[in-house]
Parts: structure tokens; sequence; C-alpha cells
């Protein structure tokens, strides 16, 4: 990855550091690859028991359940490819933004914590979907690794779609 960041991502923004301009490795890829599926599950975890409407909670399911399965099928191509995920800049800096995003969630009730987890969401889907076209994608040697994030793209875009509909109606 560059050395810029992609976006900044609690208190409004997702931080993903960029790594050398070589870019990252594939098994710096696949760290990050489950380490931003984490995050977006420890996120959806917190609306499923937080959240005050209908829409945010069934959200954050949908959040657990869809991140679940790509980190599923993550796991077993590294395993599959016999890779051991790297840790890197970029994954240490989701893991901390996450933690950093779900303890401030926590503090947050009714209205003022579903605003809040999907401003959140919105930022980090338009984060990540940016640093996998720019980033992951052109960076991944191995090419079912690459598949991999081509395929999950999609999903990541109706994500983002789905928490601006909610931001909407906000």
């Amino acid at each position: 990855m560059r050395n810029i960041l992609v976006a900044g991502l609690l208190a409004g923004s997702v931080v993903l550091p960029l790594q050398a301009q070589q870019g990252p490795s594939d098994p710096q890829i696949a760290h990050i690859v489950v380490t931003a599926n984490q995050v977006d599950i420890d996120a959806g975890k917190l609306a499923e028991k937080k959240g005050s409407s209908k829409e945010v909670k069934a959200f954050g399911k949908q959040m657990v359940t869809d991140h679940t399965a790509v980190n599923k099928s993550a796991t077993d191509l590294v395993k599959k490819l016999k890779v051991k995920p790297e840790a890197n800049d970029t994954s240490a800096s989701l893991k901390k933004g996450g933690d950093e995003n779900v303890a401030k969630l926590k503090k947050l009730k009714g209205k003022e914590f579903d605003k809040a987890y999907v401003d959140q969401e919105v930022a980090y889907h338009q984060a990540v979907i940016d640093a996998v076209d720019k980033t992951l994608v052109p960076s991944a040697k191995n090419d079912e690794l690459k598949a991999l994030l081509v395929k999950v793209r999609p999903a990541l875009v109706q994500h983002l779609e789905h928490a601006k509909h909610l931001q909407a109606k906000m």
C-alpha cells in the first residue's frame, strides 16, 4: 500500500495507513482482510444489541453474517494456499480503530447510537472499498486471493448503499 492514509475511520473517518510503495504482500493482505471483517463484525454485534431501531439492529446482524462468511472464505483460502497471514501497520491500525469505535459506541444510546453506528458504517465501507480498489486488488499476487477480493467487492458496495439509505432516513 502507498505511504498515504486512505481515509480516517473513527470520529467520522477510517484510518487505513497504507504500506510501503510496492504494496502489501499476500500474507499482509490476508491479515488486512480478516481484520477489516472482524472490525465490522464487532461493531455489528454491538448494533444488534444496542440499536434502537429495527433497521439498525437488522443491519448490524447482516454485517455480522456477511463479514463472518467472508472471513471464513478468507481463512479457508489461506489454509489452502498455506499462507500465514502477516500482521502489518494497516491491520494494526484497523484493529485499533475498530476497538476505539466500539468503545465510543458503547457509551451511546438510542438514536444517538444508531446515527453514530450508521455514519461509521458509511465511512468504513467507503474506505474499505477504496482500499480494495486502489491497493489490495492491485497488490495481490495470488490469483485466488485477488479473485476473493473482487468477489467480495459487490457486497461491500451493497453494504455501503444500505448504510447510506439508513443514514438518509435519520
